[in-house]
């Protein structure tokens, strides 16, 4: 297995402490607020690190994006041995990952929306996630994302 290598981007460190406030699920408000700054500073600086993280518009492809080029610390990993995910859902992880809307998700994958949804909120639920951008961090816990992947995504 060769492992793929993605350009190292360098985040201020507020945006990184923003980026990473929001990683464990919380809302921007209770970032800002752990930071002792403005909401709008915090999304400021939010939208600062998504232009940097390759110019993504999505936070958990921003999260994704910062985690494969070591612009963040990564999370503690976590035995996937311990996890069972059905194929539908693990697939939905990779999509979420990238930033789409279920909307996307249903039309890559040939299913319906309202299942896709439904199978987002499962996997929510089975990653032990507090919403979607949390996904991302559980999901690199659990060694579903990784450096590899997320480089074949940037070409």
């Amino acid at each position: 297995m060769t492992t793929a290598s993605v350009a190292r981007v360098v985040l201020a460190p507020r945006e990184r402490q923003v980026l990473e406030g929001l990683a464990d699920g919380s809302t921007i408000a209770v970032v800002a607020l752990d930071l002792k700054i403005r909401e709008s500073t915090a999304r400021g600086y939010l939208k600062l690190a998504k232009t940097k993280l390759h110019g993504v518009s999505d936070t958990t492809a921003a999260l994704t994006i910062g985690y494969a080029t070591k612009a963040l610390t990564h999370p503690l990993l976590l035995d996937p041995d311990t996890l069972c995910l059905p194929r539908e859902k693990r697939d939905l992880v990779a999509l979420t990952a990238r930033g789409m809307t279920p909307a996307q998700m249903a039309t890559k994958l040939d299913r319906p929306v309202t299942d896709v949804r439904a199978d987002g909120r499962e996997l929510l639920t089975l990653l032990g996630a507090r919403n979607r951008t949390h996904l991302v961090t559980r999901a690199w816990q659990f060694q579903i994302l990784s450096t590899d992947l997320v480089a074949t995504w940037l070409r």
